[in-house]
Formats: C-alpha cells, sequence, structure tokens
C-alpha cells in the first residue's frame, strides 16, 4: 500500500488577520481528500510551531526539517499548503524556508509574494504594463506628514491603508483634512509604511482564478456590496454587513473584461496556487485594488462561493493545487 502524503495545512501568522487565518485553515482542513492524503493542522505564532488536534497542541514543530515526532514516531512533511493571511505566510518569508527544505507549497514562489504583498511595489510595477489603478503616495513610519499637500494632489475623501497588510485592518476612508494624520499613524500600527490613495467613487468586484498542471481556471466574479461606507473589517467577517453576489451582475463584456485582467495580474506577477485580484469598477474601467496570494478560505469567503457557484467542490479544486507540486498532477 503507497503512503499517503502528509499534507500540513499552515494557520496562524503574525499579523491582525490571525484569526481569520485560523478559520481559513480549519476550513481547508477539512476540505483535504483523505482518500489522497494524511492532512495535518499546523498553527503558527512567532516561534511558536505545533501541530494541532483541534484547539490543542499534540506536537511541537521540528523547525530544521518541518516534521514532527510523537510518541517516539518521527513525521514529515511532505507538503505545505499555506493559508496565513499577512506575515510570515503573505509575504514570502515561509516560502523561503520551505524552499531551503525543499517542500513544496500551494503558494506563489519568494519573488512573486513579496512584490504582491507591498502594494506600492506591486502597483508601480503593475502600472508600467498599464494596469488602471488610483494615484497614489507612500508615507513611512516616523516621516513628516503635509496633509495640505497630500490633499491637493489626491483630493478628498482618500483612503489612507497599511502598505503591507489584509482583511482591512488599519484602513480609514478619510473625508476631512483634520483626520489625515490620525489616519496614517493608524495604519501605521499594521505596517511600517501607509498608502495614501484617492478615491474612486465606483462598485467594487473580485476575482479568483488558479493555475495547475498548466490550466489556468478562473472562478466566477462576486460583486461586492458592503453596507458599510467600505469593504472593512466588519463588512467581511459580520454576517449580513455585505451582500455578496455571484456571480456579479455585470454586463457580458464588463465581466469577462474582469476575468481577463485578473488572468492578466495573475500572469505578470509570476502568481502560482489559489489567488483572488480585487478591483473597483467605474464608468466600465476596472481599476486594480490589491493581489491577495493567500486568499480567504473560511466557509464564507469569495473563493469558496465562487467555487461553489462553478459546480465543483473546494475538495476538487484544493486537491488540483496539491497535486501539481507534488507532481502527481493526472
Amino acid at each position: 500500500m503507497t503512503k499517503k502524503p502528509n499534507i500540513a495545512v499552515i494557520a496562524g501568522g503574525d499579523s491582525s488577520e490571525f484569526f481569520v487565518s485560523v478559520k481559513s485553515g480549519a476550513n481547508v482542513l477539512a476540505a483535504v481528500d483523505t482518500q489522497k492524503f494524511t492532512p495535518w493542522l499546523v498553527q503558527m505564532h512567532g516561534q511558536d510551531w505545533n501541530v494541532m488536534q483541534g484547539e490543542n497542541k499534540i506536537a511541537p514543530v521540528d523547525k530544521s526539517d518541518f516534521s514532527f515526532t510523537i510518541n517516539g514516531e518521527k513525521t514529515a512533511f511532505d507538503y505545505a499548503y499555506i493559508t496565513i493571511h499577512g506575515t510570515p505566510g503573505e509575504n514570502g518569508v515561509l516560502q523561503g524556508y520551505f524552499d531551503l527544505l525543499n517542500i513544496p507549497y500551494s503558494s506563489c514562489d519568494v519573488h512573486s509574494s513579496s512584490l504582491t504583498f507591498n502594494k506600492w511595489f506591486c502597483n508601480n510595477y503593475l502600472r508600467s504594463f498599464g494596469i488602471t489603478m488610483a494615484r497614489s503616495i507612500k508615507i513611512s513610519k516616523g516621516e513628516k506628514i503635509n496633509s495640505a499637500e497630500i490633499i491637493e494632489n489626491l483630493g478628498l475623501p482618500l483612503f489612507v491603508k497599511p502598505n503591507a497588510g489584509g482583511s482591512s485592518f488599519g484602513i480609514t476612508k478619510v473625508k476631512s483634512e483634520d483626520k489625515l494624520i490620525e489616519a496614517v499613524e493608524k495604519s501605521w500600527e499594521e505596517s511600517s509604511e501607509a498608502l495614501i490613495e484617492e478615491f474612486i467613487d465606483g462598485a467594487e468586484f473580485t476575482c479568483g482564478l488558479v493555475k495547475t498542471g498548466g490550466k489556468k481556471i478562473v472562478f466566477p466574479v462576486t460583486e461586492v456590496i458592503p453596507k458599510n461606507e467600505f469593504f472593512d473589517y466588519e463588512a467581511k467577517y459580520t454576517p449580513g454587513a455585505t451582500a455578496e453576489i455571484t456571480p456579479a451582475r455585470l454586463p457580458e463584456d464588463l465581466y469577462e473584461q474582469c476575468q481577463q485582467l485578473s488572468s492578466e495580474i495573475y500572469d505578470l506577477c509570476q502568481c502560482s496556487g489559489i489567488v483572488r485580484i480585487d478591483f473597483i469598477l467605474k464608468d466600465k474601467k476596472f481599476y486594480f485594488l490589491e493581489a491577495n496570494t493567500t486568499p480567504g478560505m473560511t466557509a464564507t469567503s469569495f473563493i469558496p462561493q465562487q467555487i461553489n457557484a462553478m459546480g465543483i467542490t473546494l475538495q476538487e479544486v484544493i486537491t488540483k493545487v496539491i497535486e501539481d507540486k507534488l507532481g502527481t498532477h493526472q
């Protein structure tokens, strides 16, 4: 009997998104095909890495080779499915660790992860290829903030967000000059750099996709209608706070344009695994917001919704992602 590969589903991390990641990890763990693989949940927080059974720690992870030992029996992981949102799972740090150990993983590589996680670098890179997006400026922690000059350049209202972060932590919609400095300082709590963007008054859409075995699957587009002023943390994770319509109510040409643009950005950033691209639509033009290379995978997250709308299962997609990097994709 052939031994089933041991799959580490990794959750947690060191950002404000820890608890969201834990929920994503639990949902992915449940979707791993146990006929083909042996899944284990690994929770990381700082240097504390543990194999979990529910909420209980059953063994520490040996970081020298990414293995664990129970009752004297050592188990080595054959594959890492990363569901950490934020550092160290979305910014390339964990990917570098697995590259050193020659362990395949589910997400983008070091280069692609670090590029997409840094919104300023990613924006300027994609802008050079003609991708449309809001104008923005970056302010590093401790740098002097000239509110009047910023507003003269970008107007009001505007958005202030951490340059590296997710789940809308640290984001503020600024409507008056006297609130700008406070908003920048709030974003500095999440990242050492703040991104200040002009406000694009439009509707929000998001599209997930994955490339496995040389074949790209572009998921249906989701229309995002927050009841709050924008898609903040509360709107993302509070039941009933946002209407999410999949497939989006768009004319066929715009629907296809959103999917095509998502595919183009995926390729330009040399992405791998499941990625979600967010946009604002204004005057029939899609403005790029960000690329999420370890997108939310909770039961109510966009990606599982989009997969479900395609008439396929999360298990089928997760299997394709795992088999692709394990070299067993059929």
